[in-house]
């Protein structure tokens, strides 16, 4: 199966597409995992409806398809049978409601994140996804200036506070697991995509300041660039369905949850594939300042 053979449904026009006729817990053939990717790559994100059949195991064997997976998080615990799946569980306190790129305080970002919905709340819990190739829309003289900078992001963060003021013991103890070991390292603003060398910012929450510069206008140009990346023009958002499948390419997107859905349960499971370390314009790479990622991040393949 090629990409033209593929059942492609964009959702918009920038960033978003539904993957249709496809069982994810079925052996793919090699070709239709090739195909998947350049749908991937063109689109930064795939869904995949009513992935009924997928469970932990069959998750994790699909990821594989695709490189090496990490540890469910450099700090998190996974679920106890299966280490590398992340239980995304309104319940134990993780709802990220910022705008964010999976895990960008180690050395090596996660190539590609693939999220499937267990438990789906009546209403609400939607999740956005924002194109950061925004980066071609910038005024030339912001590229300049973004090509430049280096950018520091941490786990070391209010994680808690973020989300909402009256803070419960259990949301505080997410965030005390969270941070438990401290991560900081130095990406490149810009980073050069490295299949297909697009230009894209890399930002986010966990992107904390600018290297260089004050913290006042850090915090500046942290708001000025994450403004043109969260254009609604640059987003997708899709509502969950049970079983429903989300793969993004973690290169070239930023993500969060709506927190709309009161005290419903949702439970998500997550599994992410091993980066590289990203690059900037002018080859500059980024570097850990602090936190060891080795044990969560195999080499990619």
């Amino acid at each position: 199966m090629s990409l033209s053979q593929l059942d492609v449904r964009p959702v918009t026009g920038r960033i978003g597409a539904e993957i249709a006729g496809i069982d994810l817990a079925s052996d793919l053939a090699d070709a239709t995992v090739q195909a998947i990717r350049a749908a991937l790559l063109q689109w930064k994100v795939l869904f995949f409806r009513e992935q009924s059949r997928l469970d932990p195991e069959s998750q994790l064997a699909f990821a594989r398809r695709f490189g090496p997976v990490t540890t469910a998080h450099p700090t998190v615990p996974g679920l106890n049978e299966h280490p590398h799946v992340l239980d995304v569980n309104a319940d134990g306190g993780n709802v990220a409601v910022q705008w964010h790129t999976d895990v960008t305080f180690v050395d090596r970002p996660p190539f590609g994140s693939i999220l499937r919905a267990v438990v789906v709340p009546p209403y609400g819990g939607d999740t956005l996804w924002a194109n950061t190739a925004a980066y071609d829309e910038l005024p030339r003289p912001l590229r300049i200036l973004a090509e430049s900078l280096d950018a520091v992001h941490t786990n070391q963060f209010d994680y808690a506070e973020s989300r909402r003021k009256d803070v419960s013991a259990k949301l505080q103890a997410y965030a005390d697991v969270f941070q438990s070991v401290r991560y900081e390292t130095a990406h490149p603003v810009v980073r050069v995509h490295p299949e297909t060398e697009e230009r894209a910012l890399l930002l986010g929450g966990f992107a904390r300041s600018i290297t260089g510069v004050s913290p006042r206008d850090s915090a500046a140009l942290l708001r000025l660039f994450h403004g043109h990346v969260d254009r609604p023009e640059n987003i997708v958002r899709w509502r969950w369905r049970p079983g429903d499948v989300a793969f993004w390419d973690n290169r070239t997107t930023q993500h969060r949850a709506i927190g709309d859905f009161g005290r419903s349960p949702r439970q998500l499971h997550r599994v992410t594939i091993a980066g590289d370390v990203p690059y900037g314009v002018d080859g500059r790479s980024g570097r850990a300042l602090a936190g060891d990622s080795a044990a969560n991040t195999p080499v990619a393949a």
